[in-house]
């Protein structure tokens, strides 16, 4: 089992330290968050509150995903770093292979590119990109950066992008990971069909077990025998037994945070504290698996 350390809307100031904690500790990765802009007015829903609000998310702080990717990286030596997830459609694709693949190359390979479908108008909106048909365009930018980021000539003609033959230089020097993020069954099948895999973003075990005998039967019906990710962010991951269960369900990776983030507010959790629960969990839970 892998383990990924998920912090969100904090001090930016606190993600370098949290970063070097992180990886002395032993954790394996690092989950960056997205969002480009909130907007004054809006009845849109968010899909992880029980109730849909996402007045929560006003004035929280983001630094761009990409962006603090880097920085991160700079500052650690083995750390990998995933965003949880960048909403792919709403960005062009070219642009996006660029970053991952330059990030990939300067850190090492330690970069793997989790996906989304914003589940927000607005999104798309305030970037000048359809919100209709988001879907097909979301498999088209994946098809875009898996071919581009490889460092080789590669063209696109399809629906949403037509790309002449262009190379990106310098590309990935190994496979970039490209993960899909989302609950619905299209995102479940998009993980199968083009990506190296899936994550989780929380919810009851149940849904969590549907969701992963629905990727079995998605799979056995492709090349099952190929590496293919799922990133879990689940109760069970907080015992060494919890532990033991997610990996006979196939989990290769889960995502564990110390805070609840979804609430108004600033956060005013002392850096201190966040690294002593991260140090806890890790003498409590990794360095028993």
């Amino acid at each position: 089992m892998r383990f990924t350390y998920a912090e969100a809307m904090t001090d930016p100031a606190h993600y370098v330290p949290l970063a070097q904690a992180a990886e002395a500790a032993g954790f394996h990765s690092m989950s960056i968050a997205d969002s480009v802009a909130y907007p004054a007015e809006s009845d849109s829903t968010y899909p992880y509150t029980p109730d849909g609000n996402r007045e929560f998310l006003d004035g929280k702080p983001f630094i761009e995903a990409f962006v603090l990717s880097a920085a991160l990286a700079a500052a650690t030596t083995t750390l990998r770093f995933t965003p949880f997830v960048v909403k792919l459609p709403i960005r062009p694709p070219v642009l996006v292979a660029k970053q991952a693949a330059s990030l990939a190359y300067l850190s090492g390979n330690r970069f793997s590119l989790g996906v989304g479908i914003s589940p927000w108008p607005e999104d798309f909106e305030i970037l000048g990109v359809p919100f209709e048909r988001r879907g097909k365009r979301m498999d088209e930018c994946i098809e875009i950066v898996r071919g581009l980021s490889r460092g080789e000539y590669f063209e696109y003609h399809g629906e949403f992008y037509d790309i002449p033959k262009i190379k990106i230089t310098p590309g990935a020097t190994e496979r970039l990971p490209i993960l899909v993020g989302g609950h619905s069954d299209p995102a479940l099948r998009r993980a199968v069909r083009l990506c190296d895999g899936w994550m989780h973003a929380g919810g009851p075990p149940e849904e969590l077990d549907r969701m992963l005998a629905r990727l079995d039967e998605l799979r056995s019906e492709r090349d099952a025998s190929t590496p293919f990710e799922i990133h879990a962010a689940s109760m069970d991951a907080y015992t060494v037994d919890g532990i033991k269960r997610l990996e006979d369900k196939g989990i290769t990776d889960v995502i564990v945070g110390f805070r609840y983030p979804y609430v108004a507010g600033e956060d005013t959790e002392p850096l201190a504290d966040k690294i002593a629960h991260m140090e806890k969990y890790a003498e409590n839970v990794i360095s028993k698996v």
